[in-house]
C-alpha cells in the first residue's frame, strides 16, 4: 500500500471486547488498519496519543439541537459534542415545528428536510422525526422516510405533544412491517397532570424540591410497561428513552423476558445525580422525567450491568438560565445540557467509582447505540469503519466549569464537579475537530447520516 493519511499511535485501543496497545491507520476518512505500527503503512502524518486511551467516537442517540426546546444550533451543539468526544449524534425533527411556530399541517418529511438544509454541523448527525399528530397521513409517510435512511421515530405519552396509546400501537404495527425503531417518552399523562395540581396546591409546593413528586416514578413505570407491551404485540423494535427509576427499569425488564425487540437507555444525569440536586441547584436542574432517589441510581447501574439498559445518552437540551429561574418550578423549561461533559462525568462514576470496564464503557456509549440505530460504520475501531476516534486521558483530574461551554447554554449542572478523565483529541472521519478543549476544524465538516434498517438479532 502507498502512503496513507494518518497514523494515530502510542495509545491503548479500547473496543467493545478488549483493550490492547496498537496504532490506528487512517486513510481518506476510514480506518484501514489496527495493529503494530511497524506492520502498518507509512503515513503522511503521525499523531502520538501519549500513552492515553483511544476510544471509538461516542455515538449519542438522544440530543436536542435546532428545535423548539433548545437554543443550540447545529454549529454550537456539535462544537460542544466534539469537545466532549461525541463524533455522531441523533437529534429530533419535530413534526409541525417551523421557524418558531407550530403548524398543524406540518409533515414528518418536512421536518426532516428542515434539518438537512442550511446547517453547519462539526460532527456527523442524523434525525429521529417526532410524531406529534394522530393522522393517517403520518402512517403513509413512514415507508418513504425509512427508504431514505430515516429509520427511527419518536413519540410521547405526555405533555402537549402526547399521542394516545392506541395510535402508538398503530405506529408500532407499521414500524414492525418496515423494520424501523420506535422511541417513546413514557410518563402517564393523567397521573402527572393530577399530581402536578396536587403538589402546586401545597403550602410549600412552589419549592423546586417538590417537583419530583409531580412526575412520580410509578407514572413512568405505568407508561413504560404499557408502551413496551404494545411493541411486543406488534413485534416491533422499541427503544425506551431516558429510563430514570428502578420502577421503570423493572417494568422494561419484565417485558424483555420473552426475547422481544425491546432496548432501553438511561442518561448521564440519572446515573450521577439524585433528587437532592433540586435543593442545591433549583430550577436549573429540572428535566423530565425528574431525578430520582439514590437507590434508583444503584438500580440503574445494576440494569446497565445485566443488559436491561444498554445505552447511556445525554438528552442534551440547551436552555439559558433566565428561562430556568425566576419563578416556580412549573414555569421552568425542561432540560439540561451535557454533550460536552457526559463522557468524563459518566467515566468517573462508572469506571472510577463503580468498577465498570473500559470495554463496557465503549459498549454503552459507542458500539451499542451505533448498532441499535443502524450506523454500521460508527462506534468501532476496525478496518472499514469511519475513523471516528477519541484520545482520552483516564488519569487527568480537573473541575468542570460552565465558563468553558461551547454550547449556547450559560450554565452546567456539573459546574464545580471534579472529575478524573478528560477528552484530549476528537477525530471525525480522520479529521481532528477538537484538541484539548478547543475547536480546530471548520463548521460544516459533519455529514448527514443516512442509516440502514438495524438488525437487532446480531
Amino acid at each position: 500500500m502507498t502512503a496513507i493519511d494518518t497514523l494515530l499511535t502510542g495509545g491503548t485501543v479500547v473496543t467493545a471486547n478488549s483493550m490492547f496497545d496498537a496504532a490506528v491507520a487512517i486513510d481518506d476518512g476510514t480506518i484501514v488498519g489496527v495493529g503494530d505500527e511497524q506492520a502498518l503503512p507509512t503515513a503522511t502524518r503521525r499523531i502520538d496519543a501519549d500513552g492515553n486511551l483511544i476510544f471509538p467516537g461516542i455515538v449519542d442517540p438522544h440530543t436536542h439541537l435546532a428545535g423548539y426546546n433548545t437554543i443550540d444550533s447545529y454549529e454550537t451543539g456539535t462544537a460542544a459534542a466534539a469537545v466532549g468526544g461525541v463524533t455522531s449524534l441523533l437529534t429530533f425533527a419535530w413534526q409541525g415545528w417551523d421557524d418558531g411556530e407550530w403548524d398543524e399541517s406540518g409533515t414528518l418529511t418536512g421536518a426532516v428536510e428542515r434539518h438537512r438544509e442550511g446547517v453547519s454541523p462539526l460532527i456527523d448527525y442524523g434525525v429521529h422525526p417526532v410524531i406529534t399528530q394522530e393522522t393517517p397521513e403520518v402512517l403513509k409517510e413512514l415507508p418513504a422516510l425509512v427508504s431514505d435512511g430515516i429509520t427511527s421515530f419518536k413519540m410521547f405519552t405526555t405533555d402537549d405533544i402526547r399521542l394516545s396509546t392506541g395510535f402508538i400501537g398503530r405506529v408500532f404495527d407499521r414500524l414492525s412491517e418496515l423494520g424501523a425503531v420506535g422511541m417513546v417518552h413514557t410518563e402517564d399523562y393523567a397521573v402527572c397532570t393530577e399530581q402536578t395540581k396536587a403538589v402546586q396546591s401545597e403550602p410549600s409546593g412552589d419549592s423546586t424540591t417538590a417537583y419530583p413528586r409531580s412526575r412520580p416514578d410509578y407514572a413512568e413505570a405505568m407508561a413504560a410497561d404499557s408502551v413496551a407491551r404494545l411493541a411486543v404485540e406488534a413485534d416491533a423494535k422499541y427503544y425506551a428513552v431516558h429510563t430514570t427509576s428502578k420502577a421503570a427499569a423493572d417494568a422494561i425488564a419484565s417485558v424483555r423476558t420473552d426475547g422481544s425487540h425491546i432496548r432501553a437507555e438511561t442518561c448521564t444525569h440519572y446515573t450521577v445525580l439524585d433528587d437532592s440536586t433540586y435543593a442545591r441547584l433549583g430550577n436549573r436542574s429540572i428535566m423530565a422525567p425528574p431525578l430520582r432517589k439514590h437507590d434508583d441510581i444503584d438500580a440503574l447501574f445494576e440494569r446497565l450491568r445485566n443488559g436491561t439498559l444498554s445505552v447511556v445518552s445525554t438528552d442534551h437540551v440547551a436552555i439559558p438560565t433566565d428561562q430556568k429561574e425566576g419563578g416556580p418550578w412549573w414555569e421552568s423549561d425542561f432540560g439540561v445540557n451535557s454533550l460536552q461533559t457526559s463522557l468524563p462525568v459518566f467515566h468517573d462514576e462508572a469506571v472510577n467509582q463503580r468498577g465498570f470496564s473500559y470495554p463496557s464503557l465503549v459498549n454503552l456509549l459507542c458500539t451499542t447505540p451505533a448498532r441499535i440505530f443502524g450506523l454500521p460504520s460508527k462506534g468501532r475501531i476496525e478496518p472499514s469503519a469511519d475513523a471516528d476516534l477519541v484520545v482520552f486521558d483516564p488519569d487527568e483530574t480537573y473541575t468542570i466549569s460552565a465558563d468553558q461551554n461551547h454550547s449556547n447554554a450559560d450554565y452546567s449542572i456539573y459546574d464545580g464537579r471534579e472529575v478524573t478523565g478528560r477528552v484530549k483529541k476528537t477525530f471525525v472521519r480522520g479529521t481532528l475537530v477538537a484538541d484539548s478543549g478547543e475547536i480546530v476544524a471548520e463548521p460544516g465538516h459533519g455529514q448527514f447520516l443516512s442509516r440502514v434498517v438495524p438488525d437487532w438479532n446480531q
